[in-house]
């Protein structure tokens, strides 16, 4: 089984011996939005464009009228809201789709549509605001004065001191504050101070200007972008360089089928999971190093601010650094140059040293913004970078050496106080749609047993231990994992489960044997490698990746291979 994964990991890197690049899910979000974007900026010239992702749309349509994230999500109200809105605007509005959504909404009246809108996202607008906004374009929504107003002005200020305004969006989402905040200025009512705010428009645009890559793409997100896009169009910026460059992006990255997956790909994190699913396997390990290398950022960055040394999700201009991947890419060049310190190894370790909160906790894009989901400390973010210090430690100069242990004190002060009474902690970045709460504390209690359970620190020892008792707790009778205790089991998190597992030590091998009986069934009958969407993408996006099966299982399966099993099993 092993060596049957093994073969199919190296059959998804590219030829050239370059790094992985896997595959999202496509997706119905990106999907209507970009079709829309696209329609509002010239319908005319992208009407190809328009009508393959129309009729790709109205091909994935469930039924019932509705859709969700991606093809294999379970139905939700935002999906089937943007998808029924993009569709009511470019062809004919889908009257099951009307159904759908007068039941989810109670009616589909302004009030109904936006305060069920902002009751589902709450006080983080990062989403809902521009969800709105397109409702309105697309005449679903009638009017503007019940859409909340974006303070696009705060944009002109210095980037250090925007966690201090309690902004209500997120950290990644400063363009869409600039160009919904400028549409919906101009489509409200003007009063005293609307001249002031006036003024500002022409700097908050220069502002976006200067947070766009060159390409185009804000965070290879094809969302924010193609809402930048829509919301400039509407506002009359159709020729504007930031708008132009958005659409180019979108047709850039559309898919032969019509559809925009919600990112284009997560090819530094991939290549990271693969790097340590499969060690010392990989034969020229010095030579993806090297590429590995490269990724790290080597300048600030215009859209967060963060300096240089960190590694985002992808080599593509519209990454940004976060600490998951530079944790990732510290730990994959360890294996990869086996131990050998290089400038990059300290700038990366120096880098997260920079990004780490007040409260021990680290956080995945900036410090200090902790007041809105996907901004706030993680534990198993934490418990990664944790890893990156130990993995590196004796390799650092002094002075780093000494940042590291106090860094990781705190850190694990910090997960003491976050880890609930039953030994689990929560991920941000992945749930489980079958779970009442879309939660998955097996998914970041796994990670954070896995990461923490080589430490020679007695306190990461008893939180691994606390924390291995809650993964057996919630085993479920064939085996497996869900994200929560009672939920299906998952190919990827019971492949999760069994990594830490694998990784405590004294772990009864009849456990660790259940576990693995699951997913060699899976393997058996076909099903090892059927998407399973996970991964929460900005604003609880949900998606899949193709390589995410592969990786978690073969990383789980070498580890357990090490204690109990023979390498050829």
């Amino acid at each position: 089984m092993i060596a049957a994964l093994w073969e199919r990991l190296l059959e998804k890197r590219p030829a050239e011996g370059g790094i992985w690049r896997g595959a999202l899910s496509s997706s119905a979000i990106s999907t209507s939005v970009a079709v829309f974007a696209l329609y509002l900026t010239d319908r005319e010239k992208y009407a190809p464009y328009i009508q393959r992702g129309a009729d790709w749309l109205s091909g994935t349509m469930r039924p019932d009228g509705s859709w969700g994230d991606s093809v294999e999500s379970p139905s939700n109200m935002t999906a089937t809201l943007l998808s029924y809105a993009a569709l009511s605007a470019v062809s004919e509005a889908p009257q099951q789709a009307q159904a759908y959504l007068t039941e989810k909404f109670g009616g589909l009246t302004d009030r109904q549509m936006v305060k069920g809108v902002l009751d589902y996202y709450g006080k983080d607008l990062t989403f809902s605001a521009p969800i709105l906004v397109m409702c309105a374009l697309a005449g679903v929504i009638a009017g503007w004065e019940k859409i909340p107003q974006l303070p696009f002005e705060v944009s002109v200020l210095p980037q250090k001191l925007f966690r201090f305004f309690r902004l209500p969006v997120v950290s990644y989402a400063i363009p869409a504050l600039i160009a919904v905040g400028i549409l919906r200025y101009k489509k409200g009512k003007k009063g005293l101070l609307s001249p002031l705010r006036k003024a500002f428009i022409p700097p908050s645009l220069r502002v976006l200007e200067k947070l766009q890559p060159h390409h185009g793409g804000f965070l290879e997100a094809a969302p924010l972008t193609a809402f930048v896009a829509m919301c400039m169009s509407g506002a009359g910026y159709r020729e504007h360089v930031a708008t132009q460059r958005s659409v180019a992006f979108l047709t850039d990255t559309v898919r032969e089928d019509g559809s925009w997956p919600i990112d284009t790909d997560l090819a530094c994190w991939v290549t990271v999971l693969s790097v340590r699913a499969l060690g010392d396997d990989i034969k020229d390990k010095a030579a993806l190093a090297g590429k590995l290398k490269q990724q790290a950022f080597s300048h600030r960055h215009p859209f967060t601010g963060a300096k240089e040394g960190g590694w985002g999700w992808t080599d593509l201009p519209g990454a940004v650094p976060d600490a998951d991947d530079t944790s990732g890419a510290l730990v994959a060049l360890h294996i990869l140059s086996d131990g050998a310190y290089s400038p990059e190894v300290g700038k990366g370790i120096e880098w997260l040293l920079a990004l780490q909160n007040s409260d021990g906790g680290m956080p995945t894009f900036c410090k200090g913004w902790g007041k809105l989901p996907f901004d706030r400390s993680s534990p198993d973010i934490s418990a990664h970078a944790i890893l990156a210090f130990q993995y590196w430690q004796e390799a650092l100069p002094n002075k780093l050496q000494e940042a590291c242990k106090r860094s990781s004190a705190h850190m694990l002060k910090w997960m003491q106080r976050v880890q609930a009474a039953d030994g689990s902690w929560t991920p941000l970045w992945f749930g489980d749609q079958d779970a009442k709460d879309e939660r998955s504390p097996l998914y970041g209690t796994a990670m954070a047993v896995e990461y923490l359970a080589g430490s020679d620190k007695p306190a990461a020892r008893e939180m691994a231990r606390k924390g291995l008792a809650y993964i057996l707790s919630v085993q479920n009778a064939d085996g497996g994992w869900g994200g929560a205790k009672g939920v299906p089991s998952k190919v990827t998190l019971t492949a999760r489960a069994l990594s830490a597992l694998a990784s405590y030590p004294g772990t009864e091998t009849t456990i660790l044997e259940k576990a693995f009986d699951y997913l060699y069934r899976k393997y058996e009958s076909g099903e090892l490698y059927r998407r399973e969407p996970i991964g929460l993408y900005f604003s609880r996006l949900w998606y899949s990746e193709e390589l995410y099966n592969l990786t978690f299982v073969l990383n789980a399966l070498k580890k357990l291979s090490v204690r109990y099993l023979k390498p050829e099993a």
